[in-house]
């Protein structure tokens, strides 16, 4: 029995063909001794009508249960008159069952496929089968796709697509590496990469121009809803282009993916903010334009105040005090119940807030303790009530929250908040908010190691005129560094390099890596700088972030076919697992 298409594709074009389709019993159902099958292949569904006038076919069609895998010849036919499906690209039509055979049994699946409440350990463990539902199938389709379009995107522009070492070498490039022990060479150990950064600069040192590669790459850290311990990135590299020129044409790849696999416009060009001007509105570098509220700067105005709390937050040299307004909260229907309030107040705890102060503007016309509700008023004079309505913009009805601590508690919750709230209060637009993110610090201070560190990674070159401030003054300098972001997640991320061998000696000063530590883990890059590098620069996305929002999941493992848990396991073939003595004794490797 040959197949001639797939189930999903029988439409009226095939109207009186005799067609061949295989695929799984995804539903049989008996209606007055006429017996339908659903059939199901990576393509959908069709509908199969067994007769009982072919009694042959029919007793077989008798035997069929869910998820047996079947070849059937049939006629297609027109479906009657107010059966038609408009949900089913095969809605129109039926076939009639002239040959039916059972390419294999099937024993009971261990869930439905049409069951949404599956607990996500069930469909890992079990995940080929849950691999079979329409969603899974939906969401890998589109992986597919966009995959596809970002190859032609770059493939049309120049770009090579090149493989690079999976066996690497340890290198500190920010998270915890995965290690694979050497059986030939005593004690040495290989790292899987974290990324390929530093094959592709060498591969623009080599003189290739434009690189790509859709690549996989491996961060020991702990998982969450977007991240997995092995996970893969679009990861591009050019020479001779401007940090303008590269987002450029990685803008267009994005906008190209999304017209191509999701038949989506969007916005031509990216809006571009700056870090600094992200962070002091939005509290994060990564803001969901969709969500329209934003911070309201109140540190200087609190130096002033009276109220310890607030000053002596302001006092702080990385100290801040910001307010985010939410229209309509204070009072009304709209308003905050104490327990949301409270609520509100346990979710920026996660993010190292010791609280969340309030005021309800119940009277915005009447700046004291009759027009503002909130145990904090009596500890703000007049004159600080009234800067806080104006900056703040309040109106009647409105409630203002406020964040005084260390400058990233702030960030950190108040920027949380900020986007949990427009989510749950209806602040949120629809449809897609994509920006860059540019200027971004060249070091962040590392308060457990008391030292400066890379923002982005030690390879980064700092904004022209920038240079002499990383030695000076490196809280101040900045980078020819940028992100992409869609709707609150950062989807890309990348930089210009240092091309020439004493800039990179210059940071890597800045950074404490003395010259034998430089050699000894950056000597193979250092020595290829010394033979005419180009000036070179470019990005990396992550693939599995942008499916996942392409698809509308809420978290990365649901676009990747086998991945693992939060707790970094395969469910499926229970990894990780033990290894014998004798493999460890190869490996030179005692368990403690």
């Amino acid at each position: 029995m040959k197949r001639t298409d797939y189930c999903g594709r029988m439409d009226r074009q095939r109207l009186t063909q005799t067609v061949t389709v295989c695929g799984w019993v995804h539903r049989r159902r008996d209606h007055g001794g006429v017996i339908f099958i659903d059939l199901r292949d990576r393509e959908g569904l069709v509908q199969i009508v067994c007769d009982p006038d072919r009694a042959e076919i029919f007793a077989l069609a008798e035997k069929l249960r869910h998820e047996f895998v079947i070849g059937v010849t049939a006629l297609v036919r027109p479906r009657p008159e107010g059966t038609v499906n408009p949900d089913l690209a095969s809605g129109e039509i039926e076939i009639l069952a002239h040959e039916i055979e059972i390419l294999n049994t099937a024993q009971t699946p261990p869930f439905q496929l049409d069951d949404e409440n599956l607990s996500e350990t069930v469909r890992l463990q079990h995940r080929v089968i849950d691999l079979r539902r329409p969603q899974m199938q939906k969401n890998l389709h589109l992986r597919y796709r966009a995959a596809m379009a970002a190859r032609r995107y770059l493939d049309a522009r120049g770009f090579i697509d090149i493989e690079t070492p999976v066996l690497y070498k340890s290198t500190p490039e920010g998270a915890r590496e995965f290690l694979v022990p050497s059986r030939i060479h005593h004690g040495l150990f290989y790292a899987l990469p974290q990324s390929p950064q530093l094959f592709k600069q060498m591969l623009m040192m080599a003189g290739f121009d434009r690189y790509y590669q859709i690549v996989k790459c491996f961060r020991d850290e702990d998982s969450r809803a977007d991240r997995q311990p092995e996970f893969t990135q679009i990861d591009i590299e050019t020479s001779f282009l401007s940090e303008v020129e590269i987002r450029d044409i990685m803008e267009g790849l994005v906008r190209q993916m999304f017209k191509e696999a999701l038949q989506v416009e969007l916005p031509d060009p990216f809006p571009i903010m700056k870090y600094a001007d992200a962070m002091r509105d939005y509290g994060i570098d990564k803001p969901d334009l969709r969500v329209a509220l934003k911070l309201t700067e109140l540190t200087d105005l609190m130096q002033s105040t009276e109220f310890k709390l607030f000053r002596s937050a302001a006092e702080l040299p990385n100290g801040r005090v910001a307010a985010l307004r939410v229209p309509g909260a204070g009072g009304g229907e709209r308003a905050l119940t104490r327990k949301e309030i409270d609520d509100y107040t346990a979710f920026v705890k996660i993010y190292g807030a010791g609280g969340l102060a309030y005021i309800k503007v119940n009277d915005a016309a009447k700046r004291n303790e009759e027009g503002l509700q909130s145990p904090i008023v009596k500890f703000l004079s007049a004159e600080i009530l009234d800067a806080i309505i104006e900056r703040t913009g309040a109106q009647t009805g409105d409630l203002i929250f406020f964040a005084a601590d260390r400058e990233k508690v702030v960030n950190d919750s108040l920027g949380a908040l900020r986007g949990k709230v427009g989510h749950d209060r209806g602040f949120a637009e629809e449809g897609w908010k994509p920006l860059w993110i540019v200027d971004f610090p060249m070091f962040e201070f590392d308060d457990e190691r008391k030292a400066w560190v890379a923002r982005h990674h030690p390879f980064t070159s700092p904004k022209d005129g920038h240079e002499a401030l990383m030695k000076t003054d490196p809280g101040h300098a900045i980078a020819k560094a940028y992100d992409v972001v869609l709707n609150g997640w950062e989807i890309g991320g990348g930089s210009v390099r240092n091309h020439k061998p004493e800039m990179q000696a210059q940071l890597f000063e800045a950074l404490e890596i003395g010259p034998e530590e430089q050699q000894q883990k950056f000597g193979f890059l250092l020595e290829a700088l010394k033979y005419g590098a180009p000036p070179h620069g470019g990005i990396a996305f992550g693939f599995d972030r942008l499916v996942a929002l392409m698809a509308g999941v809420e978290q990365i493992r649901d676009v990747i076919a086998f991945p693992k848990t939060q707790r970094a396991q395969d469910l499926l073939v229970e990894a990780p697992a033990p290894v014998t003595e004798q493999q460890l004794r190869d490996l030179h490797i005692k368990i403690r």
